[in-house]
């Protein structure tokens, strides 16, 4: 194995209803584990969403409203799915800005926390596309020599993002082997929310959309604290919304 791990791995990738976060629901996870050893082991979910799927999605990954109409909703596998990953860092393949943010919104619905505290998330897509071009079967052509069969199956997907990242590892010895230098590589180390409303800038959290752009968050709430409730009351993803009042009960410490 090239990876160096100081800790478990979990690869995830999801199939879902459509690619809004706030809307749309997950109908398939798998996850592959990879132990600091090299132990492979993989969990996967079909998932009934508990609306139908659009026709333009399951031209995509296959999967019809048949196929799930007996599989359990995410609220019942969402404790399984949550130990499996107890502990480990997290991989995935345009991971940060869609798998992710999708499952922490799915556990947030389900009443459970997800914890990214301690966590790193490595995007393999960074790397691929810092590095060279596009798409998860042309980075497995491009790194691994192999064609992805089965491509849009979450579990081969995910099993091919693991090879593609133990592939990256030895081809760019410069972003290094562990999951710290990696995250480092990617400049994905310090994330705020998975939205990327906020970003940091030297540690310290600021607006990254709308009319207080490039301002910092914790201003924003000391001087205008009805914009809080503006966007708790908005159409944000769950983690946003978790993320702003983390920032404002540390705001409110601060006062007092």
């Amino acid at each position: 194995m090239n990876l160096q791990l100081s800790k478990p791995i979990a690869f995830i990738d999801l199939e879902t209803t459509g690619i809004s976060i706030t809307n749309d629901r997950i109908i398939e996870i798998a996850i592959v584990k990879i132990a600091t050893d090299g132990t492979r082991l993989v969990k996967r979910k079909l998932i009934n969403p508990g609306m139908p799927i659009p026709a333009g999605s399951t031209a995509v990954h296959g999967i019809t409203d048949d196929m799930v109409k007996d599989a359990p909703s995410f609220k019942q596998v969402a404790n399984e799915c949550k130990q499996f990953m107890d502990h480990c860092d997290i991989g995935g393949y345009n991971s940060n800005r869609f798998d992710i943010p999708m499952l922490i919104e799915e556990f947030l619905r389900a009443g459970i926390e997800f914890s990214t505290e301690g966590r790193k998330f490595v995007d393999v897509q960074k790397i691929f596309h810092k590095m060279e071009e596009r798409t998860l079967s042309a980075a497995y052509k491009f790194y691994c020599q192999k064609i992805l069969e089965g491509a849009h199956s979450a579990e081969a997907d995910a099993q091919a993002t693991y090879e593609i990242l133990e592939a990256q590892v030895t081809r760019y010895p410069q972003m290094g082997a562990t999951v710290d230098s990696i995250v480092q590589f990617t400049g994905e180390d310090e994330m705020v929310d998975f939205a990327r409303r906020f970003i940091k800038e030297n540690g310290i959290e600021i607006f990254n959309f709308g009319k207080h752009k490039g301002k910092t968050v914790e201003k924003v709430l000391r001087e205008e604290p009805q914009y809080y409730d503006w966007m708790m009351k908005g159409d944000f993803a769950k983690n946003t919304k978790q993320k702003l009042t983390e920032i404002l009960n540390r705001t409110l410490l601060k006062k007092s």
